[in-house]
């Protein structure tokens, strides 16, 4: 004869409840395009930017932050940790690295910086529910930091998506060796980049214009 527990009803209700909360914290495509999410002028150049700059794998993040003329102010990356695909937990990991490398702009009526999210992945470019909590979590962490909510791209080994938009490319890709930032050429004033170190470098190419 064998024994055992079967869940409790509260067990399987709280449960279904996180689960519910879970899948309320991701945004669809049709979602992300309707919030009216501001289009990048050349998002060749800063997915080829950040690519060179960070050189992404397979579960990494990258973050970055775009003046009002689209210049790139502050980047960082991270790898995605081993948690639950949620919205919430994307969130605190992308407002955790936005604190460490720009002030806020809280104090602003209207935002003059976005925040763009580039995530590298296995898998095609079709959007996953890990694309829609990482777009709830960009689009949360932005409201907090007071920053603009900007493109959610994704960077497989196909080449580069900018989600709810359409536009992509092959090249880079997840499988690119980094090019050099001599290539990325601009004819904009160099400007202080700051790292996820903390520390200032002259940015003598930038990857948005």
């Amino acid at each position: 004869m064998t024994f055992g527990f079967a869940p409790s009803a509260a067990t399987s209700l709280a449960t279904s409840a996180n689960s519910a909360s879970r899948l309320a914290r991701m945004l669809e495509p049709a979602e992300w395009a309707a919030a009216g999410i501001p289009l990048l002028r050349n998002p060749r150049e800063v997915v080829s930017g950040l690519h060179t700059r960070h050189q992404p794998t397979p579960e990494t993040g990258v973050v970055a932050v775009l003046d009002h003329e689209e210049r790139l102010a502050a980047s960082a990356s991270f790898p995605r940790r081993s948690a639950p695909v949620d919205g919430w937990e994307f969130r605190n990991v992308v407002l955790a690295h936005l604190r460490r490398v720009i002030p806020h702009d809280l104090r602003r009526r209207t935002p003059v910086r976005t925040a763009v999210l580039l995530y590298c992945r296995e898998g095609d470019e079709r959007w996953t529910e890990e694309d829609g909590a990482w777009m709830w979590g960009l689009r949360d962490a932005c409201t907090l930091h007071g920053l603009r909510c900007g493109a959610y791209i994704t960077l497989t080994r196909g080449g580069w998506q900018v989600l709810g938009e359409g536009r992509g490319g092959r090249r880079p890709n997840s499988t690119s060796l980094p090019g050099d930032l001599a290539d990325i050429t601009t004819d904009i004033e160099p400007m202080p980049l700051r790292s996820a170190s903390g520390a200032a470098e002259a940015l003598r190419r930038t990857a948005a214009r």
